[in-house]
């Protein structure tokens, strides 16, 4: 069989490449599946357009960042562990699980999940959703082109709970792909002047090192993950602080806040109508398709 190279044009990362082989052949159909292009139609930054108008970007795009940032530590955790420790299956699942971590995020993302608290609603949860999409959709089929049980593999990592391998790292740690995406971003689509990262420095100064862990006393021995080199101290410290100043500016402002209020109450609302029956009273047409 052979396949052929895609390019997609990204605001922030400039192209995103698809290599003519088979796993990014794969990937590339996973994009193409409905629970994918759903995310299109998913916010990345919910109600924030309201305090920055360019916040109209989705978790579609943002998928797609986290796919790429994924392709690039893996390079560097490849280059450190060398031909013989690599391990290509274990890598693409990480990659692939960067790319379909976001499908089960629902409308307005995490004002959804609240409703979904409140009313005990299990399949507002994200992980829930994405979970189920990733194992049993059009989704898990594409992905197990690549081996039965593919999709299983790619789901564990993205609910892993607790200290993984380095591999997983590259989707859940201090320094993730999806992190180191949305940082950006968020930041560039919103127009901020907070919040900027040195990301090619941070890049080029990446390292694989054993760190301790454990759970409050109990130590749970050494894991492998991503650590930064001294030269890059100062960029190190502009990311934390990027972090904590991306917070109280985009994330948790009060004007955004207000109305994941209001939203939360209204849905939680119709939604109280709707069990008892009284659909007339929320204003909505009553054989919704």
């Amino acid at each position: 069989m052979t396949f052929e190279a895609q390019r997609i044009r990204d605001p922030l990362h400039n192209l995103i490449t698809f290599q003519a082989n088979e796993f990014e052949h794969v990937m590339w159909r996973v994009i193409q599946t409905r629970p994918f292009q759903r995310l299109r139609r998913v916010k990345q930054l919910g109600f924030s357009e309201f305090v920055y108008p360019g916040a109209t970007h989705s978790r579609f795009a943002h998928s797609l960042g986290v796919f790429h940032v994924a392709r690039k530590l893996m390079r560097i955790i490849k280059e450190h562990l060398g031909q013989s420790r690599y391990l290509e299956t274990r890598a693409h699942q990480a990659i692939a699980a960067a790319l379909v971590h976001d499908l089960g995020h629902g409308p307005f993302s995490h004002a959804f999940e609240e409703v979904g608290r409140r009313l005990d609603l299990r399949l507002a949860d994200h992980e829930e959703v994405s979970d189920a999409i990733i194992m049993d959709s059009e989704v898990a089929d594409r992905l197990n082109e690549l081996g039965s049980g593919f999709s299983d593999d790619v789901a564990r990592i993205i609910k892993a709970e607790g200290p993984g391998n380095i591999y997983s790292a590259v989707v859940s740690s201090q320094f993730d792909a999806d992190r180191l995406d949305y940082m950006q971003r968020d930041r560039l689509m919103t127009g901020t002047q907070q919040g900027a990262i040195d990301f090619e420095l941070l890049l080029a100064n990446i390292e694989v090192g054993e760190v301790p862990s454990g759970v409050d006393e109990e130590n749970l021995g050494p894991v492998e993950t991503f650590v930064l080199g001294p030269k890059a101290i100062f960029a190190a410290e502009a990311y934390v602080l990027g972090l904590f100043q991306l917070y109280p500016t985009v994330y948790l402002h009060k004007t955004t806040r207000g109305a994941e209020k209001l939203f939360t109450e209204l849905l939680c609302r119709v939604v109280k109508l709707s069990k008892d029956e009284s659909v007339r009273l929320t204003g909505l047409t009553v054989a919704i398709p």
